[in-house]
């Protein structure tokens, strides 16, 4: 079975998330369907449909969270240290051409979230990133060119 690597953050966030989903997602949704069908003819009725789709995506869903969970290997970056750059690092890079800086943590598939700044190990600038000391540059392609990064700082939050 292959593992899953979160950080300690991610794995409390997808407990959370399955706790939701079950506690009260799944009871609001069983209500919903109910309502709807006490409305009626099923065949015409969009709200019954609609409730389906929802409780459908729902238990979809809740089981993803399950299978991800059961085989997380959880990893705590705050008991990390050192200057090379692994998972759970945040990571301070210099973009070399325009030397704008930018912040990201190298965190698990399913926590990633480029708006929280926090970029997927599989992603091609973590994986340009990975085994990389403070001081290095680090080069990937993305979709718009090459791009080179100066790793400022490695930080173990």
């Amino acid at each position: 079975m292959e593992k899953f690597p979160l950080t300690k953050v991610g794995y409390a966030l997808l407990e959370q998330e399955l706790k939701n989903r079950k506690g009260i997602e799944r009871p609001n949704i069983i209500a919903e369907i109910a309502e709807a069908r006490a409305k009626g003819d099923l065949s015409e009725n969009a709200e019954y449909s609609a409730a389906k789709e929802k409780q459908s995506f729902n238990e979809g869903r809740i089981q993803e969270l399950e299978a991800v969970i059961s085989r997380a290997q959880v990893i705590d970056p705050t008991t990390m240290s050192g200057n090379t750059v692994r998972f759970g690092a945040t990571v301070l890079l210099a973009n070399t051409d325009t030397d704008e800086e930018s912040e990201y943590q190298i965190v698990g598939d399913y926590e990633a979230d480029i708006e929280k700044h926090k970029i997927s190990l599989s992603s091609p600038l973590a994986r340009a990133l990975i085994g990389k000391e403070t001081g290095d540059i680090a080069e990937y392609i993305a979709p718009n060119g090459k791009k080179e990064y100066e790793i400022l700082e490695v930080k173990w939050l």
